[in-house]
């Protein structure tokens, strides 16, 4: 952890150095003018000093973004560019005539600016749609698109852009991607419905993803996003992941998904990524991996996670590998009927072991769990398995309260890990030293364990042989908590700052104080539902956010890591580890990218 102080102090001084510099050259001639400018310097020194000293001495806290997200201009903006219809392409909506080279040919017209239109009705996608290039322009999905091709690949590939939106005025875009009937013959390949490659300041919302072939939504190499107001559906069966992240300074919240594999995966490389009030109904659960070598992910902050009748809560899943996953929060989390709760398992056997000892994991906190475990005795709500070659440290799990919903019992595991907690060994000499796995066993109801079910709990999945239905996006995603944004489509305002985030003092006031600890509540339950809900984490309004044109400080201050640097990535390479299911993310790219230092 010394490092780390030392990385802060060093960091402090300049502003110092410069205040005192400043401050000696206009002592002999100071005038009303250069004195305000000096006490500007001064307080802009000291407030950088906090920042410093606050993260060192913070211990364990939420990692946060690292700057605005979303789209730098709005519809409205565009829209008064240019605005390019479909069905001025030639495209039907007929779900015969093909809606690939017509949507081609709008955005060749509106990619450097304007909005891309596709109206209500259905639509046939026989062929693909690269949408490369370009900015300041969106993508209107009113209508629902419907998978008719056979290729592999990404149905809709937008990349290597910016200032980009794609959104439903109505709430009801959708696309279907008729994947039951690539599974009803045994096959889980296919084509990816969505995916964004290299894209910077963009949002995604108000849209539907249905019954992928293969994953619905991956976020690739991507910086500066927001992702809201989705539904996502697939099908009953491993390979059919919701989101898969791999990106820097990415907003998601308010989504739900059904399936059975991912629900919101943080892959790597990864660095600054927030995920809130997520409804894993009936899904696979959150998680974190696969991880092999080389790993680089930091500053993952869950919290408002919701999840029902999936394999797990959360799990971080690797088997050897090399790199580190540092500064994670796992907040506020409620289950009932899952399989695993918290599952951090680094020598998990649905993978090949990678080449290396094990990935380091370090500041990890669990805050604010309540629920129940499907079997909490078979399958214990704490699993903390972490590599004999690189055991885990500085894990804090606190305020954990979750029972079993079969027997009268549940365990808990640990292995190589260090931290506060649960079964954990305590920190101190010897960290890095390997344990065997060690048991504790809970015979008594924790206090709090108690919380409500969310009333669209799905008590069935959807299998693999039939036509899935498109959902609508609902406007609940965690008990007790306001969606931060309203659906679009039921919103009074159309057009002007759709996608686009604003800023107030109080964004930056809360930019020094996120810990792990459950913040405020945000958001109430009427006083006839039964149990104590975990306090959610904080939840700003859209008016609360920062937005493009300011730039907040961060203060990501966990121990060993730099306040306001993004990381350094030099031939980061990552070709898709698999789930277990016999599949990955079906790419391999390599990618060199160097990063400065932000103030």
């Amino acid at each position: 952890m010394s490092m780390g102080n030392e990385t802060y102090s060093w960091r402090a001084r300049p502003y110092l150095v410069l205040s005192l510099i400043f401050g000696y050259s206009l002592h002999c001639s100071l005038n009303t003018t250069k004195i305000t400018l000096l006490y500007l310097l001064v307080f802009f020194s000291l407030s950088r000093s906090f920042t410093v000293l606050y993260s060192t001495t913070a211990g364990i806290v939420a990692g946060q973004l690292s700057g605005t997200v979303g789209p730098l201009t709005s519809i409205a903006t565009k829209s008064a560019t240019k605005t390019c219809n479909v069905l001025d392409y030639g495209a039907k909506a007929d779900k015969t005539i093909d809606l690939g080279p017509p949507l081609v040919s709008a955005f060749a017209d509106c990619k450097t600016g304007g909005v891309v239109i596709i109206p209500a009705g259905d639509y046939a996608l026989e062929t693909w749609a690269s949408l490369s290039g370009g900015s300041k322009w969106a993508l209107q999905l009113d209508g629902t698109i419907h998978r008719t091709g056979t290729d592999g690949g990404n149905m809709i590939f937008i990349q290597h852009t910016s200032d980009f939106e794609m959104f439903s005025s109505t709430s009801k875009g959708a696309v279907q991607g008729n994947g039951y009937e690539i599974h009803a013959q045994g096959s889980m390949s296919g084509a990816r419905i969505l995916r964004l490659f290299k894209v910077s300041d963009f949002s995604v919302h108000d849209i539907a993803l249905t019954d992928a072939p293969s994953f619905h939504f991956s976020l690739d190499t991507c910086t500066n996003g927001e992702v809201y107001n989705m539904a996502i559906r697939g099908g009953d069966a491993g390979g059919l992941d919701g989101i898969d992240v791999w990106s820097e300074n990415i907003h998601i919240h308010d989504i739900e998904v059904t399936n059975k594999d991912e629900c919101v995966t943080v892959k790597s490389p990864a660095h600054n990524i927030l995920i809130e009030s997520i409804y894993c109904n009936r899904s696979g659960g959150c998680a974190m991996g696969s991880l092999g070598a080389d790993t680089n992910i930091s500053n993952i902050h869950y919290r408002n996670i919701y999840t029902w009748a999936s394999n797990q809560m959360f799990m971080l899943k690797s088997h050897g590998g090399s790199g580190s996953v540092s500064n994670i929060a796992l907040e506020a989390f409620i289950g009932h009927a899952n399989a695993y709760s918290l599952d951090i398992d680094q020598y998990w056997a649905s993978i090949s072991a990678a080449s290396g000892a094990g990935v380091a994991v370090s500041n990890l906190s669990v805050s604010a769990w309540r629920g129940t475990a499907a079997n909490a005795l078979q399958r214990g709500p704490v699993k903390i398995v972490c590599a004999d070659g690189a055991p885990c440290v500085d894990v804090a799990v606190s305020d954990f309260a979750m029972w079993t919903e079969i027997g009268d019992a549940a365990t808990h595991v640990c292995r190589s890990a260090y931290g506060a907690g649960a079964c954990l060994a305590g920190d101190g000499a010897g960290v890095s030293d390997a344990y065997d796995a060690v048991t504790s066993t809970l015979t008594a109801a924790p206090s709090g364990y108690v919380v409500p079910s969310m009333e669209a709990n799905l008590q069935n999945g959807f299998g693999t042989s039939l036509s899935i239905p498109v959902p609508t996006i609902p406007t609940s995603f965690y008990p007790g908590v306001t969606p931060l944004r309203p659906l679009v489509g039921a919103s009074v305002e159309t057009g002007g700052d759709v996608g686009k985030e604003v800023v107030s003092s109080s964004a930056v006031s809360s930019a020094f104080s996120m810990s792990v600890s459950p913040l405020s509540s945000a958001g109430g339950l009427a006083s006839s539902v039964v149990g104590v809900l975990p306090t959610p984490g904080p939840v700003s309004s859209g008016a609360l956010k920062p937005s493009n044109s300011t730039l907040l400080t961060p203060t990501l201050g966990l121990p060993g890591s730099t306040p306001g640097a993004t990381p350094t990535r030099v031939g980061c390479q990552h070709q898709g580890y698999g789930h277990g299911h016999g599949h990955g993310h079906g790419h391999a790219h390599s990618h060199v990218r160097r990063f400065s230092p932000r103030g």
